[in-house]
């Protein structure tokens, strides 16, 4: 059983457990599925008259902080107890590319020559993950959800902003894979 918890399970068993959750969270109350505006509910839990914008009742959103706090349950549980010690398969044409760019340890499921302590003070790092994560969460926030929430959830009800902003996520990230991201790798 644990073999296949470890490995990666394929596209015709995760898609439809990911599609399933839509109608049980619709018939189990009504309830739309997000991650980004779990950083809101937690925020009214903390200040809850002293902002208006995080002033509503929040413990009706209680269900979305407790699945986010499984998320981060479920990432350490994986990180420590189902690694694998296999080498990550690359295609050797992306690892060419990368070698262009500083990027030589592929042992990882991120580059430690970005995603690391050491880096994130030099510019290469702040651009990747203090720049870059506050244009995420920004953009998730100025959509009015996450690519969670629009793509899974908006678009299975057919929501036509779900629609565009699905469209905007997928422009912007190839945008940013094949313009920005080799810049930002060159510095």
């Amino acid at each position: 059983m644990l073999e296949f918890i470890n490995e990666p399970w394929p596209w015709y068993i995760a898609g439809p457990l990911i599609g399933l959750v839509i109608p049980i969270l619709l018939i189990a109350g009504n309830k739309s599925f997000g991650i980004s505006s779990s950083l809101r509910h937690a925020c009214a839990a903390c200040a809850p008259s002293k902002i208006p914008f995080f002033n509503y009742n929040w413990k009706k959103e209680i269900w979305n902080l407790v699945f986010v706090l499984g998320i981060l349950f479920g990432a350490f549980m994986a990180t420590t107890y189902m690694t694998n010690t296999e080498p990550m398969q690359i295609h050797p044409e992306l690892i060419t590319e990368l070698k262009g760019y500083g990027i030589t340890d592929f042992n990882a499921l991120v580059p430690v020559e970005i995603f690391s302590w050491e880096t994130i003070f030099s510019l290469k790092g702040f651009l990747m993950i203090i720049v870059g994560g506050f244009l995420v969460g920004f953009g998730a926030r100025y959509a009015g959800g996450c690519t969670s929430g629009h793509a899974i959830m908006g678009m299975s009800n057919l929501q036509w902003p779900s629609l565009i902003a699905t469209i905007s996520f997928m422009i912007a990230g190839f945008i940013m894979a094949n313009f920005i991201l080799p810049l930002i790798l060159s510095l």
